[in-house]
């Protein structure tokens, strides 16, 4: 693996949720689903009920991750100057049934989905490319609110 994509993975680790981005029908979509590494591969889980699973499987799809929503005032991360960052990871997703011990590890997932039970499907996705984006903060510089 490049640095790159080690130091993506790494940051991955940190948050429990990203957004899966592919096609279905020739229209472009994104879905909520947890992730965890598993073997160098980025194993997502998500609500079956919505098909989406099956629209990835054997395709190449975008899957990523940020630390956003920890910004405070200005945009800075918590305690006022940590970075920001997002990490996106490309490649061919596969439809997988990990092991109980696997499962564990993504822990407990939601009761329901948009009022229906949660039933969870699982894609492996083998990332191609990786790409890291950083958002520097110097918490010594005022913030400037102009609203």
């Amino acid at each position: 693996m490049s640095s790159e994509e080690l130091q993506a993975i790494e940051l991955l680790g940190r948050v429990r949720y990203g957004r899966l981005a592919t096609s279905m029908r020739a229209l472009p979509f994104l879905s909520v689903a947890r992730h965890v590494v598993i073997d160098g591969h980025v194993v997502l889980r998500m609500h079956s009920g919505f098909g989406y699973h099956n629209a990835c499987d054997g395709t190449v799809v975008a899957y990523g991750a940020d630390n956003f929503s920890s910004a405070g005032p200005g945009g800075a991360g918590p305690g006022g100057d940590d970075d920001l960052w997002a990490v996106q990871f490309t490649g061919t997703a596969e439809i997988v049934h990990p092991a109980p011990g696997q499962r564990e590890l993504f822990g407990d997932g939601p009761a329901r989905v948009n009022g229906e039970p949660f039933d969870p499907a699982y894609l492996r996705l083998e990332p191609h490319f990786a790409s890291v984006h950083t958002l520097g903060f110097d918490a010594s510089q005022p913030i400037i609110n102009t609203a």
